[in-house]
């Protein structure tokens, strides 16, 4: 009996050994496209986007590679490299995307991968009809909008799902986006109550496209506003859950 206990406690301390020199595998880093660019005068587009890398760098869970040009979307090749994009420009100099572009990208999410689109960004390509359906809901010149930009309440409507989970309702100095157009049927998260429509607004919605997942983020418009930590846990989570369907604490 004493030399099955020695043996056992030797089998213990060779096996604390093996897995001290062996440690578990670091997951492979999300491989996020974050594209921007120059809004004509929107807003500080170069601030917003480095905010936002900054925010998923630090997660320690992505490598973004920032590019301030759309037209990375005519080159099929390139996009296999990625498994989300992050649109952040409202490409109000281009104000229509190649087909190929178009083809590329809706295939892309259709194909397993995700989308993640950021406040203004949703209103890019205003002819393209696919573009608002994938965006769930679109910014629509005239029509969308909002108040003034003050500090406002922001509600969590969905505590259950990864994105939003243990969140609770917080305030945010930014524009309160109203009025966004589209018939999708979206699952939302997070919502205020707008006193420029009259009415609670989506801020933070998913869907499925295809077989990939779609993140719709309506805060944004500076650093101060990116800065806010809920809005931080919404984008570093969105990208994390658009790319893998789950998010990982």
């Amino acid at each position: 009996m004493r030399a099955l206990k020695v043996l056992a406690l030797v089998a213990m301390v060779a096996l604390v050994f093996c897995l001290g020199a062996n440690p578990p595998a670091k997951p492979k880093p999300i491989k996020v496209l974050l594209i921007t660019g120059d809004d004509v005068g929107a807003h500080p587009w170069r601030e917003m986007s480095e905010t936002t890398r900054e925010i998923l760098v630090n997660s320690g869970k992505f490598d973004v590679k920032v590019v301030e040009d759309p037209l990375i979307l005519e080159s099929a090749t390139a996009l296999k490299n990625y498994d989300v994009i992050d649109f952040l420009i409202y490409s109000a100099k281009m104000p229509e995307l190649p087909a190929q572009a178009q083809e590329n990208l809706l295939n892309f999410v259709k194909g397993g991968k995700g989308f993640f689109v950021q406040h203004l960004a949703s209103a890019s390509f205003p002819k393209w009809e696919e573009f608002g359906k994938l965006c769930g809901r679109k910014w629509v010149m005239g029509t969308s909008g909002h108040g003034p930009r003050a500090v406002f309440k922001a509600n969590i409507a969905d505590k259950q799902h990864p994105i939003t989970a243990g969140l609770s309702d917080f305030d945010v100095d930014d524009e309160l986006y109203a009025k966004l157009q589209g018939n999708e049927k979206i699952q939302v998260l997070v919502t205020a109550d707008s006193d420029w429509s009259k009415a609670t607004e989506p801020l933070v919605f998913i869907q499925n496209y295809g077989q990939g997942r779609v993140v719709h983020n309506a805060f944004g418009h500076d650093r101060k506003a990116l800065m806010t930590p809920n809005v931080q846990k919404i984008i570093a989570r969105g990208t994390e859950w658009a790319a893998t369907g789950r998010v990982t604490e």
